[in-house]
């Protein structure tokens, strides 16, 4: 049987470093007409448009009525160009459940790419905890948490450019 595009396109992606992931959505209201648009839009205009992500599918299931409130499920399959944007998407939309489907053996970073990542995870922290205190600090209190946040953030583009740089150097040296 001939492969699809979707099947090339993930072999492909998934060889060279993609991630086939599924993820799990719940949504609640008390007016059930809401439930399966916003699963739509959250997937149109938010998944899709996500960077990294090369395609988004996914169902949406019927409202079921739980003591007043509707409650509705999606199911959404993800193809990543890799890991870090599925750690992004992860932190921004919040999905019930995370099931990668593949590679399904085992990954392989090198040690930049996962301190890379952590990096990113961090800043996405510290953009999430800005957010908050924001919305309870005073603007003075803001701008000096701004400012630290700044000095914090060249600090580990710093440590992170002299790592690359002593890598680098000791790849030459081999």
């Amino acid at each position: 049987m001939a492969k699809s595009d979707v099947d090339i396109v993930t072999e492909e992606k998934i060889a060279k470093g993609g991630v086939l992931v599924r993820l799990y959505f719940d949504i609640q209201d008390k007016d059930k007409e809401k439930l399966q648009p916003l699963l739509v839009d959250l997937i149109n205009n938010g998944l899709m448009k996500e960077p990294g992500v090369v395609y988004v599918y996914g169902s949406i299931e019927e409202p079921i009525e739980s003591h007043g409130v509707y409650i509705t499920s999606g199911t959404i399959t993800a193809l990543f160009d890799n890991f870090m944007p599925l750690i992004g998407v992860a932190f921004k939309y919040a999905p019930a459940g995370v099931e990668i489907l593949k590679p399904d053996k085992e990954m392989l970073f090198k040690v930049n790419q996962l301190q890379s990542m952590l990096m990113d995870i961090s800043q996405i922290s510290l953009d999430y905890s800005k957010l908050i205190l924001e919305k309870v600090l005073k603007p003075e209190e803001v701008e000096e948490i701004n400012n630290k946040l700044k000095n914090r953030a060249m600090l580990g583009k710093q440590f992170l450019e002299e790592k690359l740089k002593k890598d680098s150097d000791n790849q030459n040296k081999k």
